[in-house]
């Protein structure tokens, strides 16, 4: 046991047993990807207005998160389906031939293994699109389990997935610490009682959030230097 500085504060926690990944725009770089499909279909519907700004409101929610953004900015009669259908069969159609792998994932991963750390995936994707994504990238070896958006009832910013991706790695969420790159998902691990890492990707956190992470790092190998004082 020893005293770290957390949240402006000194606390007394346990050694850090497990490691909680977010996927899109924390391990693969795709939000980037996602966000110039969504701007290529919107286009196609005569809708030239769909910026960065908006985009990152998306970012870290579920699917019904994520439709109600479109909806509450473009109106009741916007083609929602279509447009996720279509941006969607897009961005799988891309990550299948390249997933393109955020900076220092390749060497956290394989600190974690040689160091006995126990990994989970907690991501708002489904269930197909995870197994997929973590399979064509050669990642899946380095997880212990997963647990995607649709295996949960209430999506992030509600802490239920990493609370449950504790469970089911069988640790305290004082054991753990959640790697994210989102708000939503800043403020799911919090309210969970989890120390969260923040690797920000199209967004920089806003103050608010700031004050609720552990720490902020440039890339997710700068994540070592962290757990190396745990």
């Amino acid at each position: 046991m020893k005293y770290v500085k957390i949240r402006k504060k000194n606390v007394r926690v346990s050694m850090k047993k497990a490691v909680i990944f977010d996927m899109d725009g924390l391990m693969i770089d795709s939000e980037r990807v996602t966000y110039n499909e969504y701007v290529k279909k919107l286009e196609q519907l005569g809708h030239y207005d769909f910026t960065e700004e908006l985009y990152r409101n998306c970012l870290g929610k579920n699917k019904q998160g994520i439709c109600q953004v479109f909806i509450d900015h473009y109106g009741e009669d916007f083609p929602m389906k279509e447009v996720w259908d279509d941006v969607h069969i897009w961005i799988d159609e891309s990550l299948r031939q390249h997933v393109p792998k955020k900076k220092g994932l390749d060497e956290l991963l394989q600190y974690l293994k040689s160091h006995n750390y126990k990994t989970i995936v907690a991501t708002s994707s489904g269930r197909e699109r995870v197994d997929e994504i973590l399979k064509n990238a050669q990642l899946t070896q380095y997880f212990d389990d997963s647990i995607c958006g649709d295996e949960v009832t209430h999506g992030k910013p509600n802490p239920e997935i990493f609370l449950t991706a504790c469970h089911k790695l069988g640790v305290q969420p004082e054991e753990a610490v959640v790697l994210e790159d989102s708000e939503a998902g800043i403020q799911a691990a919090y309210d969970g009682h989890i120390d969260v890492i923040c690797v920000p990707d199209m967004k920089y956190p806003e103050e608010k959030y700031v004050q609720m992470i552990t720490k902020i790092v440039k890339s997710l190998d700068d994540v070592i230097d962290y757990l190396e004082v745990q």
